[in-house]
């Protein structure tokens, strides 16, 4: 259970049981189709199955960590049951994430929007290059956003600052999101990977099952109910894909 590729997304296991999980769709900035969304839950939860994997580092190829969904995939949902099928499998990548039992660094680089901003909100350390911006852009395109971040997001920033960026979605740069707190660290461009890497290291090097106790018990206590905030984001995000309005204003967008 060394190195996998799913296609869309490499899992590498480096030294001292850090694994590198790295979206790779750098033609498209990493954008979110449904392959890539299936092998985000695939890897993370064959990297939560691995006893040879003690932390997880979770970053983008190429110049984009993960432009938010890709808009040249995108069809209009023939029926409730398709678009349902497609939102539970975007939440299922979080549940992986969030849920699984080991600790993630994320490593951000370039763009982190839509739902590529709510994996780096996902993460348990996220480190992110000076470089670096996250939006949302869900609400002005008819739409709602996943992973959770209705429950994280206000935990990190506060109810006000998060109906800012949930509703406005406006951009911001990782300076201003690490002031807000939703970026753990920004470093320069160039120092991103290493940071990571060390970061990695330290949370690999500490007793597994102290590490893997926090993180259940942090996600379950220091925010609002992570799985009622995914169940509740599932049926608004399903309504915005069956409203033909959603589909005109992602292909103008």
């Amino acid at each position: 259970m060394s190195d996998m590729d799913f296609g869309t997304v490499l899992s590498v296991l480096g030294e001292n049981g850090v694994r590198v999980i790295t979206l790779n769709r750098p033609e498209s900035l990493n954008a979110m189709n449904p392959a890539l969304i299936e092998d985000v839950a695939k890897a993370f939860d064959h990297a939560n199955a691995d006893k040879a994997t003690r932390a997880i580092i979770f970053t983008g190829a190429g110049k984009a960590f993960c432009a938010g969904d890709d808009r040249r995939a995108h069809v209009h949902p023939e029926s409730e049951e398709e678009a349902r099928a497609l939102v539970l499998a975007i939440q299922r990548a979080t549940h992986a994430i969030t849920f699984g039992a080991k600790p993630v660094v994320g490593a951000i680089n370039g763009w982190a929007v839509g739902g590529g901003f709510e994996w780096a909100i996902n993460c348990d350390f996220p480190v992110w290059a000076e470089s670096a911006k996250g939006f949302f852009p869900e609400v002005s395109l008819n739409l709602f956003v996943t992973g959770a971040v209705t429950s994280l997001l206000p935990a990190m920033v506060g109810l006000h600052k998060a109906r800012e960026m949930l509703f406005f979605g406006e951009r911001y740069e990782a300076k201003e999101l690490g002031e807000m707190g939703v970026a753990w660290k920004v470093v320069p461009d160039e120092a991103l990977m290493a940071e990571a890497q060390a970061v990695a290291a330290k949370l690999a090097a500490l007793p597994p099952l102290s590490t893997r106790s926090m993180k259940r018990v942090l996600n379950a206590a220091a925010s609002t109910d992570l799985s009622r905030a995914l169940a509740l984001e599932t049926e608004a995000t399903v309504a915005g894909f069956m409203d033909p309005e959603t589909t005109r204003l992602l292909q103008a967008f």
